[in-house]
């Protein structure tokens, strides 16, 4: 599966939603595929994502709260999937784009490359929804299930990497200042 095609599967179904995504390709190819102003682009936060999202959903329990995030970034902050259990905001949905490297600083091999399963981790840490995609198919089917029962989620959507979109042209103090607007 093609991390433009999860992109714009994520941006058909958000609805309201608040997205957050992480540094790099997936900020890039959110905004190439499904930009408007409920989406901040994270930069230079790698492994914070998922906090940021978890913070969020808990101070707007009213909006759903997307995360999009990558392997290596959740590598970054494994202890995040633990709080995110304990607080439990059955508005979140935390997806995982997991190709197995360290994309950002130059595609290097990383754990989830080899053994190491981020939806097991989610499950052991007590995630209350956990989804798994390898293909478009199962992607759509877990982000509607998102829509249908509370979380909080994590779903990892296994990509190939074929490059990404083009930088968002945004200033990042406008994209927060849009952000915070469209987050109220």
């Amino acid at each position: 599966m093609d991390r433009a095609d999860v992109m714009r599967a994520v941006a058909e179904r958000a609805g309201d939603a608040l997205i957050i995504a992480n540094l790099g390709s997936n900020a890039y190819d959110l905004y190439t595929h499904g930009h408007r102003p409920g989406n901040l682009y994270m930069r230079g936060a790698m492994g914070l994502t998922g906090s940021v999202g978890l913070g969020l959903a808990m101070a707007r329990p009213d909006r759903r709260v997307i995360v999009v995030d990558g392997d290596g970034s959740l590598l970054m902050n494994l202890g995040q999937l633990a709080t995110t259990a304990a607080e439990a905001p059955a508005n979140l949905v935390h997806i995982v784009l997991v190709n197995g490297l360290w994309q950002e600083t130059g595609g290097q091999r990383i754990a989830t490359g080899g053994r190491t399963d981020l939806a097991a981790i989610a499950r052991g840490a007590g995630i209350a929804e956990v989804a798994e995609a390898a293909d478009l198919d199962a992607l759509t089917r877990a982000l509607d299930g998102t829509q249908h029962a509370p979380g909080p989620w994590l779903v990892a959507a296994r990509i190939t990497e074929h490059g990404s979109s083009q930088a968002p042209n945004t200033d990042p103090l406008a994209n927060r200042d849009e952000f915070m607007r469209a987050a109220r």
